[in-house]
């Protein structure tokens, strides 16, 4: 069996503008944008407050749990 490329644990780190999502070596999935002023979100097209996109990051990084990776000491 060949080893996965993004192996897991992830997880969520937040940034100012984001959420990445990083495998066990800390290289980066995805990234998850965001905006918390309401003013400026209105402003812009489509952009998730930060609560939507902290749920979507932190669901993202339990991916591979909930579809059984295994960790690097299993």
């Amino acid at each position: 069996m060949t080893p996965r490329r993004f192996p897991a644990p992830w997880r969520a780190v937040e940034l100012d503008a984001a959420f990445r999502i990083e495998d066990a070596t800390g290289y980066p999935v995805a990234f998850v944008y965001s905006e918390r002023n309401d003013e400026r979100r209105a402003a812009m097209i489509d952009k998730m407050t930060y609560d939507e996109a902290r749920r979507i990051a932190v669901n993202m990084a339990r991916l591979p749990g909930l579809l059984g990776a295994k960790t690097e000491g299993d």
